[in-house]
């Protein structure tokens, strides 16, 4: 065979094979940016930044994150939903992705049908805590004293739809109290209400208790996880103390928009899992009672639509409205 014909079939041969080669091959080859719909300095944007550290080390690009808050997280998640599917835009989610298809009439987006899962990146909790004062000493004394005097009891949430407020919403539906509910604007002003006497329980995150709970400014009763936490391993869980099967969990979740390709999936599914591995990690998951988790997308999945289809029955059977 003439060496010029054989040059041309190699030719030939190698073209075709970079035709058939994703076009994802050499990902990532730039910034990759992370959305975090809410403003920064909070859990999400704490676990959201020690994420982008960890796997910018591991992916071999800068990640940065974009704080986009607004509108209960709507913002910042659409405009992920209408980014280019090409792994460079993600979307840290959180619990309120799974509560906001109850709490609004109408999205601007899909929240199954216009992203992709990555990784269930970490769970976590809420603690309940009340005055050191208090006569209630226990998820047992609560419920009595919301029994015995049904108007009595006051709780703080920190927003509509919150984690704070549904998980005192679900115990108030499970436990058969009434808890009349206080909303602030965050978790500090319902804490300092707390210690003030204002209200007589809180369900808050471990970040902004820990410190007030360890010098005794506040008292935990119990976390709403559904094991016990390394954090507080004195505390029992709400379901041990009495409301048999309770359990609340905040969740950290990346996602991409919708057809982004699954090879890049997958490598940014790898590196969230090698990430939650780190050091930077292991010192949050305490701080902030965190729990890694680094699932496959399909896991983040399935355990979405069982959020959103277990917390869409309290919200109806509540009557809660986004405000």
């Amino acid at each position: 065979m003439p060496l010029r014909v054989l040059t041309a079939i190699l030719f030939a041969i190698a073209a075709s094979v970079l035709l058939l080669a994703p076009a994802s091959a050499a990902y990532p080859d730039h910034m990759i940016k992370i959305v975090v719909p809410f403003a920064p300095g909070g859990g999400t944007d704490v676990v959201a930044r020690t994420l982008a550290q960890e796997m910018q080390k591991d992916l071999g690009v800068t990640v940065i994150i974009e704080n986009k808050p607004g509108a209960g997280t709507i913002i910042g998640t659409q405009s992920v939903a209408t980014s280019p599917a090409d792994g460079y835009t993600l979307l840290m989610a959180t619990f309120a992705n799974a509560v906001n298809p109850s709490l609004y009439r109408k999205l601007p987006y899909d929240a199954h049908k216009d992203f992709a899962p990555v990784a269930l990146v970490a769970r976590s909790f809420n603690v309940v805590v009340v005055n050191p004062s208090s006569p209630i000493k226990s998820i047992a004394d609560l419920i009595a004293t919301a029994k015995a005097d049904p108007e009595k009891l006051s709780y703080g949430t920190y927003g509509t739809g919150t984690s704070a407020h549904l998980a005192g919403e679900l115990f108030k539906h499970m436990a058969g109290v009434n808890l009349t509910t206080v909303p602030y604007k965050g978790a500090a002003p319902g804490i300092t209400d707390l210690m003030g006497g204002q209200i007589q329980v809180m369900f808050t995150t471990v970040a902004s208790c820990a410190a007030l709970v360890e010098a005794g400014q506040l008292r935990a009763i119990a976390v709403t996880s559904a094991e016990r936490s390394a954090s507080f391993p004195q505390l029992p869980t709400v379901s041990e103390a009495g409301v048999s099967g309770y359990a609340a969990e905040s969740w950290y979740g990346l996602y991409a928009p919708a057809s982004t390709p699954p090879d890049i999936i997958d490598r940014l599914n790898r590196s969230a899992a090698r990430a939650v591995q780190g050091e930077a990690f292991k010192k949050l998951s305490v701080n902030e009672g965190l729990v890694m988790v680094a699932s496959p997308p399909t896991e983040l999945d399935a355990y979405f639509a069982g959020e959103e289809a277990r917390w869409r029955k309290v919200i109806e059977d509540a009557g809660i409205k986004a405000e």
